[in-house]
C-alpha cells in the first residue's frame, strides 16, 4: 500500500470516529461498538460508506490518536493535520510540523491554538460550530421550561377524571364573567422573561445557552475564573462573581469541564448563598452538584426546581430519592442527542480535511 497521509488526533470518545472512517487498521472492534452506538439513530455503516466517499482523496490515512500533549508533539514531524479539542497548539508544538497544513479545532473556541504560530508552519486552521453543543443548549431550555411550566404535573390533565385522580378538587369558574385558563388551578407556574440566568462557565455550550436566553428575554450574566470579553459581547452577558451570579439568579446553569476541580463546585456554602426559588439546571455532569446539598436545597424550599440529564450513578438506582421528588426532572444523557448530531459534525470535518489536504 502506498504511503498514507497522517493524521494526528486528540483522543477523545467521539474523535475516535475519524480513525473508524479514515483508518483501515482501526479496530473491528470499536467499530462494531460505535455501530451498536449509533444503531437506534443511524445506519452507521452506511454512514461510513458516505463519508469515505465524500472524502475519497483522504481515504485510507493513517490516523494516529494521540492522548497527552507530549504524544501529540511527538506524532507531528510527518503529519499533515491535526485534530484538537482541548490540547494546546503552541510554537514548541509545531517546531518538528514540517508537513502540517491543517489545524483543526473540534469546536470554535480557540484559546488553546496560537493562530500566530500555527500562520508561522503554514498550516491553516479551522474550526467547527457542533450540533451536540448546541442539542445542550436546547436540552437546558427544555428542562428549563419543563420546571417553570410544570409539565410533568398539568401534561395530560385535560379531563374531570384525570384532575381528580391526581387528587385536585374540581372547581369550574364562572365562565359568565372569567377566563377558564388554567381550570386545573395549578399555582406556582413560571415564565423564562424577565427572568436572570446565571451561567457558570461561558465556553461553547455556555455561549450557546447565553444566545438562546437573549429570545426569551432574560438577562444572562455569567462567571468563571477567567472573565472572556469578546464571548460576552457577542451573546449579550455580563460577568459577575461567583457570589452575585448565585444571589441573583432565578436559573442557574453550571457549564464547566468535568475534573477534580469542578466536583462538588456547588456544594453547601454555594447553594445557601442561592436566590430562594431558583432553579438549578445541570446538562454538563452530574458531579459539579453535591448529591446532598441539592436534595437539602430542595427540601428546604430554598431551590424550587432541580434538573440533570447526567445521574450519580447510572443507571440511577429505582430507590433513589431524587426519583422521588415532584420539582426534580431527571433525563439519562440526552442532552447531545440525536447520534446524528455528532456523525453530522464528523462527516463536515473530515470532508472539510480532505478538500483543504487536496487544495
Amino acid at each position: 500500500m502506498p504511503d498514507r497521509r497522517v493524521i494526528v488526533v486528540e483522543d477523545d470518545p467521539f474523535t475516535r470516529l475519524i480513525a473508524i472512517v479514515l483508518d483501515p487498521d482501526s479496530s473491528p472492534e470499536r467499530r462494531a461498538a460505535f455501530a451498536d452506538f449509533m444503531a437506534h439513530d443511524a445506519d452507521f455503516p452506511a454512514w461510513i460508506d458516505q463519508v469515505r466517499a465524500d472524502a475519497a482523496s483522504l481515504y485510507p490515512a493513517e490516523v494516529r490518536l494521540v492522548t497527552s500533549q507530549a504524544e501529540m508533539r511527538s506524532n507531528l514531524s510527518d503529519a499533515e493535520a491535526l485534530v484538537v479539542e482541548s490540547f494546546s497548539v503552541e510554537t514548541i508544538d509545531l517546531v518538528a510540523a514540517h508537513r502540517l497544513k491543517v489545524v483543526q479545532k473540534f469546536g470554535t473556541g480557540l484559546r488553546n491554538i496560537n493562530i500566530e504560530a500555527c500562520n508561522m508552519v503554514g498550516a491553516k486552521v479551522l474550526t467547527l460550530r457542533r450540533r451536540a453543543n448546541i442539542a445542550c443548549a436546547e436540552h437546558a431550555f427544555a428542562l428549563m421550561l419543563t420546571l417553570a411550566r410544570k409539565l410533568p404535573k398539568t401534561i395530560g390533565l385535560v379531563s374531570a377524571d384525570r384532575i381528580r385522580d391526581a387528587g385536585i378538587p374540581l372547581k369550574p369558574f364562572d365562565r359568565r364573567h372569567t377566563p377558564g385558563g388554567n381550570y386545573p388551578r395549578i399555582g406556582g407556574l413560571r415564565m423564562l422573561n424577565g427572568t436572570t440566568l446565571g451561567l457558570i462557565g461561558l465556553g461553547e455550550i455556555g455561549r450557546e445557552i447565553a444566545s438562546r436566553a437573549q429570545a426569551f428575554g432574560m438577562r444572562v450574566i455569567y462567571h468563571q475564573r477567567t472573565r472572556v470579553e469578546p464571548d460576552e459581547r457577542r451573546v449579550g452577558a455580563s460577568y459577575v462573581p461567583l457570589a452575585t451570579l448565585l444571589a441573583e439568579s432565578d436559573w442557574i446553569v453550571p457549564q464547566v469541564p468535568t475534573g477534580p476541580g469542578t466536583r462538588d463546585l456547588l456544594n453547601r456554602a454555594e447553594l445557601s448563598q442561592i436566590k430562594p426559588g431558583a432553579g438549578l439546571v445541570n446538562v454538563a455532569n452530574a458531579a459539579i452538584v453535591n448529591r446532598e446539598a441539592v436534595i437539602e436545597a430542595l427540601k428546604s424550599g430554598r431551590l424550587a426546581g432541580f434538573a440533570l440529564d447526567t445521574f450519580y450513578k447510572e443507571p440511577a438506582p429505582d430507590d433513589d430519592e431524587l426519583l422521588r421528588m415532584d420539582n426534580v426532572i431527571l433525563t439519562p444523557r440526552m442532552a447531545g442527542s440525536p447520534r446524528t448530531n455528532g456523525l453530522q459534525d464528523f462527516a463536515d470535518l473530515i470532508t472539510g480535511l480532505a478538500r483543504e489536504l487536496a487544495a
